[in-house]
């Protein structure tokens, strides 16, 4: 055979050829061939079509935008046109083609015409529009999504779509964050511990990463986010990206939040009821036995001492009451002052002794051979460690050790003071570690709780310490084994003129005033008339003359009469209040002019203020102690400037 095919080949070739049209158009674009595959594919024979213009295969829309002699033109000045788009057959209906047109020169150059192959394509047209279909189908559904944040990520993590979901969620429009790196809905915090690239990475190695936590919207503020990253691979296993989706799931955890904040409210009211009942149960019962035994029968004396002593535990509780909602409220404070540490030692001693007594422990304090200075609140950082020593005694069965040890340390390079509590009690469970300083935390519930109290000293004690900028940890080996509660606080060069116990040393000692300069007239206004007569009692019984009135008016009346130089006036009266009582009493600008003591429940820095705006001298929170009382009278035998003193909580 020849190496160059003769033109009977070529024809032999053009015409078996049926997945093809193939061919000829003269210099105007006459069909001048037409081969097996043309007649399949267009359905006209070659006696139908050779001698007709090929612009008879175009839609209308084609051939008024003279798309026919466009492709002519096309070919002649680049030698070659290709192109896809819809062409007619004889009997109307379209196909999708996929033409290429040659233009044919001989040697010297001159156009001979053109050779055209037509390939039908609908089936992949079909396939297309089938796939592209069901992709915008799929780009609908995704972008009226709103409940979820539905959005793409290109293999290094860069967004690249964006649903209504994600705008609704995340408040960023497509074109604000397109192009840019997720990790810009993260936390500062989650940033810097990688937490954007470590999502990608399990996803990488996993297929699936799950997780839920903070999440930060365009205006920087927060929402509680559960988010799902799925890596998309080719069918060879190479990764595309990454497809993301975010659910905001903040109302969700509100509302846990506040089924849990329901529940605990709950049963800390279970718990407040019983320990409230516990000792108005004792109360009544001493009432009861005072009522039946003669004058005289001891019986009295032990039920003065159980009501004393009950009546003590519903101040505690009272007082726990109103530091919790000073925590809550943020109002909580401290009087910072320099102070040797002994003495907090001391007063927390001192005020745990009779529990701890009562369940027969041992205590055991060690203190540091030199005196450690800090600047603390006396009673604030007594009340904090009474309640850890308190909390040792209730969860340590009876006959257990308690031991305080204090000493000095070096932390963060600074010297500090170091307290540690340690009992042989019941211990802390692990998974209670970090949340026993919770506000109403106890070790159990509250039905089988081991112990009394109402779930706030620990709460109260971390609050107080941090205040004074230490910290409060607990330890524990695990239930059974004890418990460690550790006080760091920063400590302060020792003062000079302080002695070990924080007390001043002799020759610094202030001249003290005269005290106890005989009987008082006393004028007692409360609307509570039970609470006035056993206060006029008790002072009565000090050697005072002792006046009560049960209402503003008849205070008013009485003390132009009596001339008192104390006046203990409730504020909380019905009628004319104490407020007024006291702006009328310093209207009448009686001499001696009386120390005006505002005895109330009323509590806090507001409260306070406006006693003394309205002329009182004191303001004393009930229950109030008889010391506190004492000192009140010694004050009223000193002369006053004028109105305003010094608020003192009993």
């Amino acid at each position: 055979m020849s190496k160059t095919p003769d033109a009977k080949l070529y024809q032999l070739m053009t015409d078996r050829v049926q997945d093809y049209a193939i061919f000829l158009l003269d210099t105007d674009g006459v069909v001048i061939s037409w081969n097996v595959g043309a007649a399949l594919i267009k359905q006209y024979r070659a006696s139908e079509i050779i001698g007709r213009h090929f612009s008879i295969f175009y839609t209308p829309v084609d051939i008024a935008r003279n798309w026919p002699a466009q492709e002519l033109e096309r070919a002649l000045m680049d030698g070659r046109f290709e192109d896809e788009g819809w062409r007619v057959r004889k009997d109307g209906t379209r196909f999708w083609a996929n033409v290429i047109i040659t233009a044919l020169r001989d040697d010297h150059g001159t156009l001979l015409g053109y050779s055209k192959i037509t390939r039908d394509l609908s089936e992949r047209k079909r396939e297309e529009e089938t796939l592209r279909q069901s992709e915008e189908r799929f780009r609908l559904l995704v972008d009226g999504v709103h409940d979820y944040a539905i959005y793409m990520l290109s293999p290094d993590g860069i967004v690249s779509s964006w649903n209504s979901g994600a705008h609704r969620i995340k408040g960023y429009g497509a074109s604000e964050v397109i192009g840019s790196h997720f990790s810009k809905f993260y936390s500062a915090d989650d940033i810097k511990e990688g937490k954007p690239w470590i999502e990608l990475a399990i996803a990488r190695e996993t297929g699936r990463a799950e997780d839920e936590g903070w999440r930060v919207r365009k205006d920087g503020s927060r929402f509680w986010a559960r988010v799902v990253v799925t890596a998309l691979r080719n069918p060879d296993g190479t990764l595309r990206g990454f497809a993301k989706v975010t659910q905001d799931l903040t109302y969700r955890r509100q509302a846990e939040a506040l089924a849990t904040s329901a529940g605990k409210l709950n049963e800390f009211i279970a718990v407040l009821a019983h320990e409230l009942r516990n000792p108005l149960a004792p109360i009544r019962n001493a009432v009861g036995l005072q009522r039946l035994a003669k004058p005289g029968d001891p019986i009295h004396e032990r039920a003065r001492e159980i009501i004393d002593r009950q009546s003590g535990q519903l101040a505690r509780i009272v007082e726990d009451l109103l530091d919790i909602n000073r925590v809550t409220r943020g109002t909580f404070s401290i009087d910072r002052k320099p102070m040797d540490v002994a003495s907090v030692i001391e007063r927390a001693v001192e005020t745990s002794r009779p529990t701890i007594e009562d369940a027969r422990h041992t205590l055991r304090v060690t203190m540091a051979p030199f005196p450690l200075q800090i600047n603390g609140d006396e009673v604030r950082l007594g009340q904090a460690l009474t309640n850890l020593l308190n909390n040792a005694a209730r969860y340590t069965d009876p006959g257990g050790s308690i031991d305080v040890e204090v000493a000095a340390v070096e932390s963060d390079g600074s010297p500090k003071v170091r307290i540690e509590v340690r009992d042989t009690g019941r211990g802390i469970a692990p998974e209670l570690l970090h949340s026993i300083f919770g506000m109403f935390v106890q070790g159990r519930d509250a039905l089988h709780r081991p112990a009394s109290g109402l779930g706030v000293g620990l709460a109260l004690a971390r609050s107080i310490v941090e205040l004074h900028h230490g910290t409060l940890e607990a330890k524990s080996e695990g239930s059974g084994k004890g418990a460690q509660f550790v006080i760091c606080l920063p400590m302060i060069a020792n003062r000079p003129g302080v002695d070990s116990r924080g007390a001043k040393k002799s020759g610094d000692e202030p001249a003290h005033h005269d005290e106890g300069r005989g009987a008082q007239r006393i004028m007692v206004v409360d609307d509570n008339a039970d609470a006035a007569a056993m206060l006029a009692s008790l002072l009565h019984n000090h050697g005072h003359d002792v006046r009560v009135a049960v209402d503003g008016r008849k205070a008013l009346e009485m003390a132009r009469e009596f001339a008192p130089h104390v006046v203990l006036l409730d504020i909380g009266m019905p009628g004319m209040n104490g407020l007024e009582v006291a702006r009328r009493l310093r209207q009448q600008n009686q001499e001696p002019r009386p120390l005006i003591a505002a005895v109330t429940g009323w509590s806090g820095p507001t409260e306070a203020e406006r006693s003394l705006e309205a002329g009182f001298d004191v303001h004393l929170v009930k229950p109030v102690e008889e010391a506190d009382l004492l000192k009140l009278l010694d004050m009223g035998l000193r002369p006053f400037a004028g109105p305003g003193g010094k608020t003192v909580s009993a």
